[in-house]
């Protein structure tokens, strides 16, 4: 079953060949895989080859376990681009071949905190707009997104439709015009009012995403706490080296 490549480890040859039966489709996104008794015999090899395989292609995001039930295949992660360019959630699911949409849970109006107040350079108390998101990739909950706007330079937003671009909606109607975003990335466990909007087990490990948005002259425009789904995303960038 395994072409012999002098120099390859064993459980390597054996993830490539488990990977291209899911690529071909012989095991299906959502299927499970056969036992790790079945998969030594199939390809004649040990158990302890055998779960290094395993072990690599989780770590890869390519199959999961499920505790008392098995191994399963994952479905495919959404790629999101880190880029010099700021790319709307809705551009960003269409580049992943996705429909995307949102779902907005809550728009009010709530007095600025001390976080607030210096992110947005604003005074404490002052009136912020609070909008809270359920965002979509097709039909799959894959963000729980929180912006908050200072309540001055956009007055008539609780009065517009904010599921779709927020940064669009900022321009069109309020003249604001986006300079520049300052985010950060780090590991999450969402706690489980979050994993249930998201559709996630508890304790799944995600992503925080935490956004600083200016408008031209380094205004502060927008902060938003972004929990993403980490089964289904993963974030991809491009660098260089100088010559």
């Amino acid at each position: 079953m395994l072409s012999n490549k002098p120099g390859t480890a064993l459980y390597y040859l054996v993830k490539e060949q488990i990977l291209e039966l899911i690529r071909n489709g012989t095991y299906e996104v959502g299927s499970q895989l056969p036992t790790e008794s079945d998969l030594c015999t199939f390809f004649d090899v040990s158990r302890t080859t055998i779960r290094l395989a395993l072990q690599q292609l989780e770590l890869e995001g390519q199959i999961h376990k499920i505790q008392g039930k098995g191994t399963f295949v994952s479905e495919v992660k959404i790629n999101e681009q880190i880029t010099q360019n700021i790319k709307s959630f809705s551009e960003q699911m269409k580049d992943a071949g996705l429909n995307p949409y949102s779902k907005v849970l809550n728009l009010d109006v709530t007095p600025a905190t001390i976080l607030l107040e210096n992110s947005l350079n604003i005074q404490q108390d002052d009136p912020v707009i609070k909008l809270e998101r359920l965002r979509y990739a097709g039909d799959k909950p894959y963000q729980h997104s929180t912006s908050f706007i200072p309540w001055k330079i956009a007055p008539g937003l609780l009065n517009e439709d904010c599921s779709h671009s927020l940064f669009e909606l900022l321009q069109s109607k309020f003249n604001i015009r986006i300079l520049k975003s300052i985010e950060s990335i780090e590991p999450i466990l969402p706690d489980k009012t979050i994993c249930d909007m998201l559709n996630i087990p508890e304790k799944t490990a995600s992503f925080l995403l935490k956004s600083h948005t200016y408008s031209t002259n380094n205004i502060p425009v927008e902060y938003s706490v972004t929990i993403v789904r980490g089964d289904s995303a993963k974030f991809l960038t491009e660098r260089h080296f100088k010559e």
